[in-house]
């Protein structure tokens, strides 16, 4: 389905760049994001991990970098 959505355009830009940045379309982005707010999902790293402004998962609460393995948990929950 097609829409208009108006966006102030620092954060159309921000968000363009994350999507090149993670090789995947505006459009995948944005519906990533909608289903993120409108689905939210009930694991328990919604509450462990954050993504910083590039996207990338770390532990604020630890201070710990994340593993391979965790970041393969991320990607296959997320279906990426």
């Amino acid at each position: 389905m097609k829409t208009t959505v108006e966006l102030p355009d620092a954060l159309l830009r921000r968000a363009k760049t994350i999507a090149l940045r993670r090789r995947i379309s505006f459009k995948q982005l944005l519906t990533k994001a909608l289903q993120r707010e409108v689905y939210p999902q009930k694991t328990g790293n919604a509450d462990i991990f954050k993504l910083d402004e590039d996207g990338l998962p770390y532990i604020p609460s630890r201070n710990k970098k994340v593993t391979d393995k965790q970041v393969a948990e991320i990607l296959n929950t997320e279906k990426i």
